[in-house]
């Protein structure tokens, strides 16, 4: 795997302890063993991404289970990948996954995230994990066969560049209806938007849609809360919102999530 330096682009040599370019950049290889490769001018705040709040109640909904309908989907769409890279891959739970179906496959995963990608690492040494962001991807042209990004950020051109030609990109968006109850239960009040949930993407062709639908039960308040801390509705509700999920005793919801299989165009 060719890596390129996040400031001058230069290829990266990954050492034991340091990795460095060229020029003479160097990123340190951290205990958990992921590296930071997001330079301050690439940040656009001093803690970019998930706090560790957030990335705590992640590994503990994902880990109990809730997603694991998505989770068997994405492994079956991308089984016969070699070289796998996840975008925003949070605590690394999907890739996780993956490697689990399919330990042959050499996978990467990045976020900006530094908590996010510290938890992931800690938990999964068969894998590679980055704190970068997907704008920038730092790594050198056809680096993989397959590139997923679930639920975060689509960059269509950066990610046609690190595709082989012909490689896979899997997307996962949400459904207009995805967690309804939850969303009645911290609003007052629902607008339903028009959402265009196979979208056109530069330099890809789409090759397959599917539908992944099902229930959750959650039993307790702390379930709850930890599934609001895990969507985009943490930071959108208002104080009473959040108030009246954390009264609240449990949640019968439904999950609708669209994943898009798209192909690199030749």
């Amino acid at each position: 795997m060719t890596l390129r330096c996040p400031v001058c682009n230069m290829p990266i040599v990954p050492g034991e302890t340091v990795w460095r370019c060229a020029q003479g950049h160097s990123f340190d290889v951290a205990r958990q063993g992921y590296v930071n490769l997001l330079p301050v001018q690439q940040k656009h705040s001093l803690h970019p991404g998930d706090t560790p709040e957030q990335v705590r109640a992640r590994r503990r909904f994902l880990g109990a289970g809730f997603y694991a309908p998505i989770a068997a989907a994405v492994c079956e769409l991308l089984g016969s990948a070699r070289r796998v890279l996840d975008v925003g891959c949070g605590e690394g739970y999907y890739l996780r996954q993956f490697g689990q179906a399919h330990p042959e496959a050499e996978r990467w995963g990045l976020d900006i995230s530094r908590d996010a990608v510290r938890l992931a690492a800690g938990a999964d040494k068969a894998g590679h994990y980055l704190v970068a962001t997907a704008a920038r991807l730092p790594f050198a042209d056809g680096s993989f066969d397959a590139l997923m990004s679930l639920f975060a950020l689509t960059v269509p051109e950066e990610f046609s560049r690190v595709l082989t030609p012909g490689g896979v990109y899997l997307q996962a968006l949400a459904a207009p209806d995805h967690l309804q109850s939850l969303k009645e239960l911290i609003y007052p009040e629902l607008t339903q938007k028009p959402k265009d949930l196979t979208p056109a993407l530069p330099g890809f062709i789409p090759e397959e849609q599917r539908e992944v639908q099902f229930d959750i039960m959650l039993t307790d308040g702390n379930q709850v809360a930890d599934l609001l801390a895990m969507t985009p509705h943490y930071w959108r509700i208002t104080r009473d919102g959040a108030r009246r999920a954390a009264e609240a005793n449990g949640l019968r919801d439904t999950a609708h999530v669209r994943l898009n299989l798209y192909r690199r165009a030749e």
